[in-house]
C-alpha cells in the first residue's frame, strides 16, 4: 500500500471547542478537522498535532500531519478549499503540503511561540479573544521577572499536576511583556511547554505586576518546583499559540 504523508496548518478559534486532542462526548478541534479530511479524501484520516492546546485557548498557526493511501493526483489549493468548506467558521485551513514519510508535525519542531493579550477596558469586540484585567500592572518588574525565568530549565512550578511527561524542562528563548493599543501583549518562546505552563507563567507575573510579589520571589518559586507556590492560571481566552518553527530541511519545506 501506497503511503503519502502530508501537513496541514491551521488557525483556530478555540472558544467553542474543549481543546484540540480529541476526547470522549465532547467537540475538539482535531474531531472536527479529522472528519473533513475523512470526509473530503474518502478515507479515514487520523491526524497528529504539533501540539496541545486546552479549552479555550486560540491558534494562530497550528500544524499537523496525515497519512493519505492510494492517492495519485493531490492538488493543494482544491484540497484547502473543500476542506474549509466542510469545517465550521472557527477553523481555517492554510496550507496543505506533502511531506517525507517520517516527518512528524511533533517531533520536528524546533520552537514554539505564545502570545497571552490583556486588554484594561471593556470591549465588545475582544470577548473571548482577550483577558480584562481593571488594575494597574507594573510593566518593567513584570519584564524583570520574566527575564529571571530565562535562567531556569526546570519550570515544575507552572505545569499541572499529573501530568505524563519524562521531564518538565524546557528551554526559554524569549518572555517579555510589551505594551498594545489598551492593553499588554505577553510573548513567550521555547523549544516547548508544559500543560498550563504559559497561563500559569502569567498569573505569577501578574502577581508581580501587582507588586505582590517581587523578582526573588518569582525565582524562589520556581527553585521550590512546587505547583501550589506559583500564581493561579489566568483565563483561557487571551491565549493563542503563535507560530511553530521547524527546521529547514529536505522532510519539511514550509
Amino acid at each position: 500500500m501506497l503511503l503519502k504523508r502530508f501537513f496541514i496548518e491551521i488557525s483556530y478559534d478555540g472558544t467553542d471547542f474543549h481543546g484540540w486532542q480529541i476526547q470522549p462526548n465532547a467537540i475538539t478541534v482535531q474531531f472536527c478537522l479529522d472528519k473533513a479530511l475523512s470526509t473530503f479524501f474518502r478515507q479515514e484520516v487520523n491526524t497528529v498535532g504539533c501540539g496541545r492546546t486546552d479549552t479555550g485557548v486560540h491558534a494562530t498557526q497550528f500544524f499537523a500531519h496525515f497519512d493519505l493511501k492510494e492517492i495519485s493526483e493531490f492538488k493543494s489549493q482544491a484540497a484547502i478549499t473543500g476542506i474549509n468548506a466542510l469545517l465550521p467558521f472557527s477553523i481555517a485551513v492554510r496550507n496543505i503540503f506533502e511531506v517525507d514519510l517520517d516527518a512528524n508535525s511533533r517531533f520536528d519542531a524546533v520552537s514554539r511561540t505564545y502570545k497571552y493579550y490583556i486588554h484594561f477596558n471593556k470591549d465588545p469586540f475582544k470577548v473571548n479573544r482577550s483577558w480584562l484585567y481593571k488594575w494597574p500592572l507594573d510593566l518593567h518588574m513584570m519584564n524583570e521577572a520574566a527575564a529571571a525565568l530565562m535562567d531556569y530549565t526546570d519550570f515544575s512550578c507552572f505545569s499541572k499536576s499529573k501530568t505524563q511527561t519524562f521531564t518538565n524542562n524546557c528551554k526559554l528563548m524569549h518572555a517579555k511583556f510589551e505594551e498594545t493599543d489598551g492593553g499588554l501583549v505577553f510573548t513567550v518562546k521555547a523549544d516547548r511547554f508544559l500543560r498550563n505552563m504559559v497561563r500559569a507563567i502569567v498569573g505569577t507575573l501578574i502577581m508581580v505586576g501587582k507588586g505582590d510579589i517581587g523578582v526573588d520571589e518569582v525565582k524562589k518559586i520556581v527553585e521550590s518546583k512546587s505547583r501550589s507556590n506559583a500564581g493561579q492560571s489566568v483565563p483561557a481566552c487571551g491565549l493563542y499559540l503563535f507560530h511553530i518553527a521547524y527546521p529547514s530541511t529536505e522532510k519539511v519545506e514550509i
